[in-house]
């Protein structure tokens, strides 16, 4: 499975992507659970965030999804920071 999420917005406005394959990681299972929570809680097009908040593009073996802070779910929420933190 592979893994997208690109970030903008923010008070800079600056943009950051990242991916991440998880064919042969240990905790596969545990990353295409999140990112199928993720996505059932996704939204087709974006939404309107709040001033100088993030919006999120995920794109999961090529179905994307938008969220936008506040109104990320916990589950989206930690596969962002996940796919950022982890990803290439």
């Amino acid at each position: 499975m592979r893994i997208r999420v690109i970030r903008t917005g923010g008070f800079a406005g600056i943009e950051r992507r990242a991916e991440v394959d998880t064919s042969g990681l240990l905790d596969a299972r545990d990353w295409h659970a999140l990112a199928e929570a993720a996505l059932k809680d996704g939204h087709g097009q974006r939404p309107g965030g709040v001033p100088d908040g993030f919006g999120y593009e995920i794109t999961v073996d090529g179905r994307t999804v938008y969220c936008a802070d506040p109104g990320l779910t916990g589950e989206q929420r930690e596969l962002v920071a996940r796919v950022l933190r982890e990803g290439a």
